[in-house]
């Protein structure tokens, strides 16, 4: 059996997975799709420190087969409200830029699917992040563009803001489409987690060596990889499994 084909069979079989533990929502419909607070945000009501948290969920139906859609929350120290940082391709429908910063529920469901918490930093570390975040999302260059696959997307978005503040130390879930797009004229940068280097092709095809992501080897957006220190392998559609 050829290799092309082992890959293929792979892919089928981890998608049968997602479908039969029901990770996927194939007959939502985005209007009435859950989109409520998943309640496990510090409240900032009880809750008057700094927080900034980096989330996570699996995209809106079939998409959300192979890839997970990331944001950044933040909250100021005493703020009675959180900053949500995102990309939403939709809103380039309505001539608006994709890059979607207000005031929001840190986390909220994605259209049924519920969010995951990657990192959090809290206090006095936070408080010193916030004001780089905001410069970084200032700077960041797709604003006004949004493509699903292979980017610029909300992953790409995540993975620039980690890479423009070091201090976050965020390695993105493999499963993370669209982190690898450095641009069209860029081909080597930083890992997002700031601890190795990555080559990657457009984010077509890459590979990335860091102490946090391990190896990452990219094929077609699809990224198979292991990480020794986390005793962890990468796989396409199911993301990392660890040990």
């Amino acid at each position: 059996m050829n290799r092309p084909l082992k890959i293929t069979i792979f892919i089928c079989i981890a998608l049968l997975i997602l479908v039969a533990l029901k990770k996927i929502h194939f007959g939502a419909d985005w209007r009435t799709a859950n989109r409520s607070s998943a309640n496990i945000a510090p409240k900032p009501e009880e809750y008057k420190d700094a927080v900034v948290q980096i989330y996570s969920a699996r995209t809106f139906s079939w998409r959300g087969l192979f890839a997970v859609h990331t944001w950044i929350a933040t909250k100021s120290k005493n703020a009675d409200y959180y900053t949500v940082y995102q990309i939403v391709g939709w809103r380039q429908f309505w001539k608006l830029p994709v890059l979607s910063i207000e005031q929001d529920i840190p986390d909220r469901y994605w259209f049924n699917q519920p969010p995951t918490i990657l990192k959090s930093f809290y206090g006095q570390p936070a408080a010193e992040l916030i004001p780089k975040i905001e410069t970084a999302a200032e700077s960041y260059p797709y604003k006004g563009q949004y493509i699903v696959w292979p980017g610029p997307n909300s992953n790409t978005f995540t993975a620039y803001i980690a890479r423009k503040v070091p201090e976050l130390n965020l390695a993105l879930p493999p499963i993370a489409i669209g982190k690898d797009f450095l641009g069209n004229h860029t081909f080597f940068a930083k890992a997002p987690s700031n601890t190795g280097f990555q080559f990657s092709l457009f984010g077509v095809f890459g590979i990335l060596l860091a102490r946090e992501e391990g190896l990452e080897i990219n094929i077609i957006g699809l990224v198979i990889g292991i990480n020794p220190l986390k005793l962890a392998i990468a796989l396409p559609c199911i993301g990392e499994l660890a040990g």
